[in-house]
């Protein structure tokens, strides 16, 4: 990361031109920006990016999301054609060990008809590159123009880089929080002059009694609107897993990462990644509203062992060297610990369905990966 941000010029700009900006505007040009937003200019992932997803610790997750997304085929009839869509790949390495493991099933495997929805250039080659291999393979930069039919959907680690919008409750009300220069050009965060009118019969329960000084934050719901719609009328499901909580309640999550450490989200814009936490309850409050059912949430660790993760390290060690296998562990540990470090409860995960779908794998605490065979 450079001392200084060209997006941060941009910035100031904007707002020495209209005036304070609204944090989901700063939020959406750090990401988007056509020029220097962070997402459309770089690999983020890695060792030597700024973050690690599940996928990049362990081929195991992949591979497990494949075979839930076969129990899914096999939930809604084991149709002959089968979208398979993947909400901001990364590199492509979910995807590809998902395939790995659904080509042990050739009539779903002959059935995939794959979609990933990207806007970075730079990972859509490398996504290109790590699948290869993969046959019936279309790239989109919207959920949008993905064609109609039964589907998966796997999103992971794609909502919490949605842009957030904020409020500050002070004495007279809510009010947008926004970010504002300071008389010696840094940007810091304030808040709207007024109030949001009548914003208070908005706000869910928990949040009414906050005190003065709490930050409220939301993402639209169009996202997950068009995802449970897309299931509810062409049939499959949708899994969704990220980092956050159960309830919708105050608290400000804003947050950047560089260099796997965190960062302030206001310095140097467009070079780190800035996120926020999911509301997990509000992505189920916004499916149900339009028809689809909702299983879980549940935490990651907790859906991973369903799945059999625990059985499917085992059989990975028993054929690996010492080393390897010592990998595999800590892979496992990372992927379903609680402790620090583990992403095992921070994680959650929650499954979107069309309404005939009574139950999903692993999103209730009777439906393991032993249904995946039966």
């Amino acid at each position: 990361m450079t001392e200084t941000s060209p997006l941060q010029d941009e910035i100031k700009k904007l707002i020495k031109s209209s005036g304070p900006m609204p944090v989901w505007r700063y939020m959406q040009l750090c990401l988007t920006h056509p020029q220097y937003g962070y997402y459309v200019s770089r690999d983020p992932l890695g060792r030597e990016g700024d973050f690690t997803t599940a996928p990049e610790v362990s081929q195991m997750f992949g591979e497990l999301l494949g075979l839930w997304s076969a129990s899914v085929w096999r939930a809604i009839g084991s149709p002959p054609f089968l979208n398979l869509i993947e909400l901001g790949p990364g590199r492509g390495t979910m995807m590809a060990d998902a395939l790995r493991a659904l080509r042990v099933l050739p009539p779903l495997y002959q059935a995939l008809s794959i979609h990933l929805v990207e806007i970075n250039p730079v990972l859509r080659e490398k996504q290109k590159a790590t699948l290869s291999g993969a046959r019936n393979i279309a790239w989109h930069d919207s959920i949008d123009t993905v064609p109609a039919g039964p589907s998966v959907i796997l999103a992971n680690e794609y909502f919490d880089v949605l842009p957030i919008h904020q409020v500050v409750k002070r004495e007279g009300g809510w009010h947008e929080r926004t970010v504002e220069i300071t008389r010696d050009g840094q940007l810091i965060f304030g808040a709207s002059v007024d109030p949001l009118p009548h914003f208070e019969v908005l706000l869910p329960p928990l949040v009414r009694a906050a005190p003065v000084g709490a930050v409220f934050e939301w993402r639209p719901d169009t996202e997950m609107m068009k995802i449970a719609s897309r299931v509810r009328d062409e049939g499959g499901a949708a899994l969704i897993i990220d980092y956050g909580h159960l309830r919708s309640d105050a608290g400000d999550t804003f947050q950047a990462i560089a260099q796997h450490s965190f960062t302030d989200p206001l310095k140097n814009p467009g070079q780190a990644d800035v996120t926020a936490h999911v509301d997990f309850q509000a992505l189920g409050r916004a499916a149900e509203d339009v028809g689809a059912r909702v299983h879980g949430p549940v935490p990651q660790g907790e859906f991973l062992k369903r799945l059999g993760i625990e059985t499917r390290a085992v059989t990975l060690m028993a054929k690996a060297s010492p080393e390897v296998s010592e990998d595999v562990a800590g892979a496992l540990k990372r992927l379903i610990d609680d402790g620090r470090g583990g992403m095992g409860s921070m994680f959650k995960v929650i499954g979107i369905s069309d309404p005939s779908i009574s139950t999903l794998v692993a999103l209730s605490d009777d439906t393991g990966i032993e249904a995946t065979r039966s």
